[in-house]
């Protein structure tokens, strides 16, 4: 029994997540650009995603419960794989609405806040490469909760919008849910940036 296993097995782990986050938040964009007739492979292909996520998160739980010696608190390793596959469930969750929703057209506002969440992802996958290096990861963090903010702001003016100028109410019912939907992936972004601020408090 090796008791002092290989550290960079769980930051290898949270890379790969991040790696596949990124892929799922690039295909969400790239449907909701595409349009409808793009949307339904997309929303397959990222729930396909979201299984190779699930096996890494499993993977990750399976090591901390066989490792001794961790390079972060279990308690930490755990909340930030959970809180990366809660990002990647975002996604996921998101595209099956937009693409069984079936809005025609794509709002502008869609668009946008699928770009700040693909923004979001990548920018977490800045953050762990700098914590897998030792390094500082600050501003990834920051631009994290920037991003987060700007999301917020976007998503409850389309939403004011909505109720002012949208006469069709399950339309407006299924924008409002999209939007709530994207803006919330948002959020767990956020929380992951607030994981690894913790995690670099505690280990400075």
């Amino acid at each position: 029994m090796r008791l002092l296993p290989r550290e960079e097995k769980f930051f290898t782990l949270f890379l790969k997540q991040s790696e596949i986050i990124n892929e799922a938040a690039t295909l969400l964009l790239e449907g909701v650009r595409g349009g409808n007739s793009r949307l339904g492979a997309v929303a397959a292909q990222i729930g396909a995603l979201e299984h190779k996520g699930d096996e890494i998160i499993h993977a990750a739980f399976t090591l901390l419960n066989q490792t001794f010696i961790t390079p972060l608190d279990p308690e930490d390793i755990h909340t930030i794989s959970s809180s990366l596959d809660d990002v990647l469930d975002g996604i996921e969750d998101a595209a099956h609405h937009i693409a069984a929703y079936r809005l025609e057209p794509i709002t502008p506002t869609i668009v946008q806040l699928s770009e700040i969440v693909a923004a979001c992802c990548q920018t977490i996958k800045l953050a762990l490469e700098a914590l897998n290096r030792n390094e500082p990861m600050l501003d990834q963090c920051i631009e994290i909760n920037r991003l987060e903010d700007e999301a917020d702001r976007l998503g409850r003016l389309a939403v004011e919008a909505l109720f002012q100028n949208e006469k069709d109410p399950i339309a407006l019912i299924k924008l409002k849910e999209v939007y709530e939907l994207l803006e919330a992936t948002t959020d767990r972004c956020e929380d992951v940036a607030d994981v690894l601020q913790n995690v670099v408090v505690k280990n400075s």
